[in-house]
């Protein structure tokens, strides 16, 4: 079975330059030589400016094609680099994978009036004052466009919610009034009700937005040969919509089109709950792994290190759950800062890229970069990408019987001659852990492959070892 490992081939940083689609395109044998196996990409359609990063969505239709905002290209490129990167990444065996914001969309053409209720930002079940009118970016005519690939034009009816009245310069949210108006159901219950989040909240319950993001999946997918879509903000989105979007792309793209949703929780129960909701027709981020990854960073060896996968998504659906260390979102000055410290990440690393569950994602971030410094990472996640390639395999048996020191073993297959290794990491002591290999590799000599500690281990009759690490660090064991 493949190991497969996903990149986040982007960060908040990167300049607007328009060169990322020939950067990728460029690096994809590079990708494929590590062992990269799909790359999610950001959103590649047009922005309200050209130096947004994606998500602030303004024409889905306009994958760098078109004269729009003032640019043609997006942030990254235009259409046709866009369309030779992903070329190249195939010729490469390198799956794709498109970031589709559908929850908002940012300021339109020109204003219209219409009619709205103000709400307290902390519940949106609470009205404030009597409902007004107000004069917000609604309208969207797409004239660089015009009416090709889709004549849709959005409205304010389209929409549940704004966060300004330019009539009176002011900011807050406003749910839309009308019939069949209100927040949806079946999203997040933080703040009373999370179907708002920014901008301009597309309506997820009116039959022309379904219809028409429906169409867009469909085109967008076909148009670029998708492999796949990560999912923005599904938190704030309708659960059933999210479902039959799904189903919709995947009757014309295949059963294997892939889906990973970003729902930001940290609680596992509602995670569950939106797998169940959805049919498990997605998978998502682990969420709360990260966080447990993020707090045992900061606390070092006051972690309590066999509580590393409580309440994860790994631990109740590993079939489901993508392992990152951290992302776009997570990263240090981002809204949702929770990046991981330094000395901690090549132990995580370690841990998501050779743990036989899961499917690990790497962030662009890690390995090449922010703000275009050279990151100290990279050499390191190369030989644990070695490793996995070569190593990685067979069922897991845990050792995760100590605070301050866990590991495991995996025990290598018969399709990939040698493999099978020693993981262990540890919080901040010095030891080591008597592991079993099994009875087959008795009398061999084992080494740590990382460098990291510079003896060797000789396995016992029964297929031990004392497997040794040092503290703050990791080690990971394979036979000489």
């Amino acid at each position: 079975m493949e190991n497969k490992v996903m990149m986040q081939y982007f960060e908040w940083n990167l300049p607007n330059d328009g060169d990322l689609w020939n950067k990728l395109k460029a690096d994809a044998a590079h990708l494929q030589e590590i062992g990269i196996t799909a790359v999610w990409i950001p959103p590649a359609y047009k922005a309200d400016e050209q130096q947004d990063e994606g998500y602030a969505t303004y024409d889905f239709f306009d994958l760098g094609e078109f004269e729009q905002n003032n640019t043609t290209r997006t942030k990254y490129g235009t259409k046709e680099e866009l369309k030779q990167m992903i070329d190249e990444l195939h010729k490469h065996k390198i799956s794709v994978y498109l970031d589709a914001v559908m929850n908002h969309k940012a300021e339109g053409d020109y204003t219209e009036r219409f009619k709205v209720q103000e709400v307290d930002p902390r519940d949106r079940n609470v009205e404030i004052g009597e409902e007004l009118e107000i004069q917000a970016w609604t309208g969207y005519l797409f004239k660089g466009r015009g009416d090709k690939y889709s004549d849709f034009k959005w409205h304010w009816y389209h929409f549940s919610g704004v966060s300004f009245d330019d009539a009176q310069k002011k900011c807050g949210i406003f749910r839309i009034l009308g019939e069949n108006k209100y927040w949806s159901e079946g999203v997040d219950d933080e703040n009373g009700n999370y179907d708002f989040l920014l901008c301009n909240d597309l309506d997820l319950d009116h039959p022309e937005v379904i219809n028409e993001l429906n169409n867009w999946g469909v085109w967008v997918s076909n148009e670029l040969n998708l492999d796949g879509m990560r999912l923005d903000a599904i938190k704030h989105m309708e659960e059933k919509f999210i479902r039959q979007f799904l189903e919709k792309v995947r009757t014309e793209r295949g059963e294997n089109f892939y889906s990973v949703g970003e729902y930001w929780s940290d609680d596992l129960e509602t995670l569950d709950n939106y797998l169940k909701a959805v049919n498990h027709s997605t998978d998502l981020f682990d969420v709360p792994l990260h966080y447990n990854l993020y707090r045992a960073s900061r606390k070092g060896k006051h972690y309590d290190l066999r509580k590393i996968f409580h309440n994860t998504l790994i631990s109740l659906h590993p079939d489901r759950a993508v392992t990152f260390v951290d992302n776009h979102d997570s990263q240090a000055g981002s809204s949702l800062d929770s990046e991981i410290e330094d000395w901690f990440k090549p132990s995580v690393y370690a841990l998501i890229l050779l743990m036989e569950k899961g499917y690990p994602c790497i962030f662009y971030g890690d390995y090449y970069g922010v703000k275009e410094e050279k990151s100290i990472h990279r050499p390191i996640i190369d030989v644990l990408l070695d490793i996995r390639k070569k190593y990685a395999y067979g069922e897991q048996k845990n050792y995760f019987d100590d605070s301050s020191i866990i590991g495991f073993v995996r025990m290598g297959d018969e399709l990939h001659t040698g493999s099978g290794l020693v993981f262990l990491m540890s919080n901040g002591v010095d030891g080591k852990k008597t592991m079993n290999v099994g009875i087959e590799h008795k009398g061999q000599i084992w080494y740590d492959i990382t460098g990291n500690v510079n003896k060797t281990v000789t396995i016992d009759e029964d297929g031990n070892g004392d497997f040794l690490i040092e503290g703050s660090n990791f080690s990971v064991w394979v036979k000489s």
